[in-house]
């Protein structure tokens, strides 16, 4: 006799158990019978909410044995040991993808169905789970129910939350297997990992432009696009990703999370603080096989070798002038448009970019940071420096 199955009657998906098919039942009713009498939050299963209630309670009573790290239930122990034992036992029989839980690999292979069953009801956007869902909506509603306990700052997950409190913590659990280079969370380390391999996989159907992951792609579509769907509820400006829109605020706010260990200056994201590192260690990783000139960052060269070729892919729409960069062509367009965001806090003048700004600061606190090796004469900036070395 065959094993029974349990089927549900509105999707035809089968269940080993009743109890499963339950629990199933109820997403498509929306039914949670039961609350957190704490929160309020519904379960679909009072194991569920006993497991939710040590969130309240910080009871955390399974111990990995390895690194002693807790947690709440069995399960989650469970999964955790298989990121020490490199544990994959659900495996996608598409592109073979190995997962450590079967709710991961089920996220997953909607990516190869397409199906997105969870629809906003306010932008009619579609999710491929639930919690997604839940997430997005935060984005209509404004909540943020994870608050920092260092700084106060609000988070839509409890996810986002952990990895925002690496800053505080200055944690790093995910290193670079060939660098050493340590990393707050595995998005930015699977990223990074693309510098030593120079991988590229995924492309722009526009353009053709070419990119380590596909988040990179999204954000680089709506170049294309235009579409600009974070807004800065201060000045309004449009940016293509959250990301891009936070970095933005701490120009209003002022906060620079990110510090030097050797001289203290602080930064609004850590890229700047890595380039910024580079010139207390004097790396200069990225050579020029022209001149052989010697560069920190990647796009630094890329900038460089413009020079050499000539190269100005990014024209000026009202004067035609064109630049290495879309960087550069986005500062030079605020001299057409008038755009002054970066003011000064002492006499209130306008600058187009935050360097601006930083130099135009030197005359009010006198700093002279570039310093002639010959006479000790200070200057604001390295361009006045160069122009003085030649009366030597």
């Amino acid at each position: 006799m065959g094993e029974r199955s349990y089927n549900c009657s509105v999707c035809g998906k089968d269940f080993a158990t009743r109890w499963q098919l339950t629990q199933h039942i109820s997403t498509h009713t929306g039914e949670l019978p039961h609350s957190c009498s704490v929160c309020g939050k519904g379960f679909v299963s009072s194991s569920n909410l006993t497991n939710h209630m040590r969130i309240h309670t910080g009871e955390r009573s399974h111990n990995c044995n390895v690194c002693g790290k807790d947690f709440a239930t069995r399960w989650q122990l469970s999964l955790h040991m298989r990121i020490h034992s490199g544990e994959r036992p659900h495996s996608c029989s598409v592109c073979g993808k190995g997962f450590s839980d079967s709710s991961n690999f089920t996220r997953h292979m909607r990516i190869h169905t397409g199906e997105r069953s969870h629809n906003c009801s306010v932008c009619g956007k579609d999710f491929s789970t639930r919690c997604q869902l839940t997430l997005h909506m935060r984005i209509h509603t404004g909540e943020r129910p994870h608050s920092c306990s260092v700084c106060g700052k609000g988070f839509v997950s409890n996810s986002h939350l952990r990895k925002h409190m690496r800053i505080h913590s200055g944690e790093q659990p995910h290193s670079c297997s060939v660098c050493g280079k340590g990393f707050a969370d595995s998005s930015n380390l699977t990223r990074h990992m693309s510098i030593h391999s120079g991988e590229r996989p995924k492309s722009c159907g526009v353009c053709g432009k070419r990119f380590a992951n596909s988040s990179y792609i999204t954000d680089h579509m709506r170049i294309h696009t235009g579409v600009r769907s974070h807004s800065c509820s201060v000045c309004g400006k449009g940016f293509v990703s959250s990301f891009k829109l936070t970095r933005h605020m701490r120009i209003h706010t002022g906060e620079l999370p990110h510090s030097c260990s050797v001289c203290g200056k602080g930064f609004a994201d850590s890229s700047n603080l890595t380039r910024h590192m580079r010139i207390h260690t004097g790396e200069r990783s990225h050579n020029c096989s022209v001149c052989g000139k010697d560069f920190s960052t990647r796009w630094q060269l890329t900038l460089h070798m413009s020079i050499h070729t000539g190269e100005r892919p990014h024209s000026c729409s009202v004067c035609g002038k064109g630049f290495a960069a879309r960087c550069q062509l986005a500062l030079h367009m605020r001299i057409h448009t008038g755009e002054q965001q970066h003011s000064c806090s002492v006499c209130g003048k306008g600058f187009v970019s935050n360097s601006h700004l930083r130099r135009h600061m030197r005359i009010h606190s006198g700093e002279r940071p570039h310093s002639c090796s010959v006479c000790g004469k200070g200057f604001v900036d390295s361009y006045n420096l160069t122009r003085h070395m030649r009366i030597h």
